[in-house]
């Protein structure tokens, strides 16, 4: 005889498994919605780590633009060919376009007094007894009015101290056409030296034999060799002459064109 097992309600059977789909279903659902929302929360992550990512970028390439060097300015003032930098300096003219040329060595007139007149002021240059032709050659020259509207192109205030002048084209090459020798040259010390000093005036060559209208003007006393023909004496002016070389040099170097435009508006002689 079988034990009894008691009756099989199919109807409560039935139920419990449609609860049990119903369920299974509903943990499907729920977790699909969170892969869902897991991947959505993941491009959202992304998203913004991308844009934090350029933000910091933009940020540190601004920085390092800004941290770049750049140029420092310049100890010396840089000024405009217009812009009067010294006491007593006006707006220099504008340079004459043309330059006067001869064919020969002009007959030396006597040697005079010189006075340039330039925008900072007048420069008088008495000329030695001892160069008679080089003096003679500087009055023509003055006296033809070679020297009106030229600049003084050239400052040097590290181991010599001189302004040159004389050139027409500005460029530290030009000439009147003609070269003249050199003339009772300084005799030179135990080093081979000549100290040529403060109020000096001498011609500028480019080697023996090679003087043409160029010249320089000695501010401070400056040992060179004596290879340059010792033809004048400032005999007033020698405070403008400070006064530019005071200035300095154009961008702060020592030796190029003077800060403080120089130009030689007139010369006469007398």
């Amino acid at each position: 005889m079988c034990p009894f097992l008691g009756t099989v309600d199919y109807g409560l059977v039935s139920q419990k498994r449609e609860r049990e789909l119903a369920r299974a279903k509903f943990e499907r659902q729920q977790l699909r919605r969170a892969e869902r929302q897991a991947k959505q929360q993941s491009v959202k992550i992304v998203a913004i780590s991308v844009v934090a990512l350029v933000a910091v970028s933009a940020y540190f390439a601004v920085q390092n633009k800004s941290s770049s060097p750049v140029a420092s300015p310049s100890s010396s003032p840089t000024v405009s060919a217009t812009t009067p930098t010294v006491d007593g300096c006006s707006t220099p003219p504008a340079t004459r376009a043309n330059n006067i040329t001869y064919q020969t060595v002009p007959s030396a007139t006597a040697a005079t007094q010189i006075n340039f007149a330039t925008n900072c002021g007048d420069i008088s240059v008495a000329p030695l007894a001892t160069t008679p032709k080089t003096g003679g050659i500087i009055s023509f020259l003055a006296q033809s009015k070679y020297y009106d509207l030229t600049p003084c192109h050239r400052l040097t205030t590290q181991g010599i101290y001189v302004l040159q002048c004389g050139d027409p084209t500005g460029a530290g090459a030009g000439g009147p056409g003609f070269k003249f020798a050199d003339e009772n040259l300084p005799k030179a010390d135990a080093s081979g030296s000549y100290t040529y000093k403060r109020g000096d005036v001498a011609m500028a060559n480019s080697g023996p034999d090679t003087n043409g209208s160029q010249f320089f003007l000695v501010f401070k006393d400056s040992t060179l060799a004596p290879n340059y023909t010792l033809w004048g004496k400032i005999t007033s002016g020698l405070d403008r002459l400070d006064a530019i070389a005071g200035a300095g040099v154009e961008g702060g170097a020592s030796d190029g064109k003077p800060a403080q435009p120089v130009v030689i508006v007139k010369a006469t002689t007398k």
